[in-house]
């Protein structure tokens, strides 16, 4: 991602756990973009075990997606490389404005924007890339939630010609207004156990529907029963 930023070319990337990977299951367009992604790292255990079972990776641990915003914030920091923030609401943008100094010392932040939280025209899209290019931004971090992040990634990586990293709650850990559960919790992969008993109503069927389908996926690929799908082409998928 510093190598892209300094070089001013796209480059899409996104922390995918089961319900990311779901979307594209579901949805032909959607794993189009998907697949068109530079780099989607295991953000959830249960992806990284399958990652291992399936195709012997050898990962010792996931790639999880606020910690990997650090990291990225921390490096384009060491480059002064200017970093835009879209997405989420003008709350949890301000307290990660006054807190992300501290967490990575040295970062300039080129502009924030929170989500209009309604489907983009292209014309739209037009005016946030032109937006974010007139900030003097060189990467670009998107916390919109799965699957709307990616669709704006790829969607915008080439309108920018910068990386676009699709953060999902990142930026509400990073404010300080979302509370990480353990660690022991995490490397157990019951991050989504915690979320489902924090908020039943909006979650149940994420994970109480699309987890054992998930598992069902890959035993079946294991044994030959299920095989990846690229979906669509890229040129047929429509902006959003």
């Amino acid at each position: 991602m510093i190598d892209a930023a300094r070089e001013g070319r796209p480059y899409s990337v996104s922390a995918l756990a089961v319900h990311g990977v779901m979307e594209g299951v579901d949805d032909a367009q959607h794993i189009s973009r998907l697949n068109d992604f530079d780099l989607i790292t295991p953000d959830g255990q249960p992806v990284r075990w399958a990652m291992n079972w399936l195709h012997g990776t050898a990962l010792t641990d996931r790639v999880y997606g606020p910690n990997l915003t650090l990291h990225v914030c921390r490096a384009a920091a060491a480059a002064d490389l200017p970093v835009y923030f879209y997405g989420s609401t003008q709350e949890v943008l301000d307290h990660l404005a006054a807190r992300l100094p501290t967490l990575t010392p040295g970062i300039r932040i080129a502009g924030m924007q929170p989500s209009r939280f309604t489907t983009s025209t292209p014309d739209e899209l037009d005016a946030i890339a032109q937006d974010i290019k007139a900030s003097g931004a060189m990467i670009t971090m998107v916390g919109l939630g799965c699957p709307r992040q990616e669709v704006f990634a790829h969607e915008n990586a080439h309108r920018l010609s910068m990386p676009l990293l699709a953060v999902g709650a990142a930026f509400d850990f990073h404010a300080g207004l979302a509370t990480e559960p353990p660690e022991w919790v995490q490397r157990a992969g019951l991050q989504w156990l915690q979320r489902l008993v924090a908020n039943p109503r909006r979650l149940w069927r994420r994970y109480l529907i699309l987890n054992p389908r998930y598992v069902v996926r890959v035993v079946g690929q294991k044994i030959g029963r299920y095989t990846p799908t690229t979906g669509v082409s890229p040129e047929h998928i429509g902006h959003s």
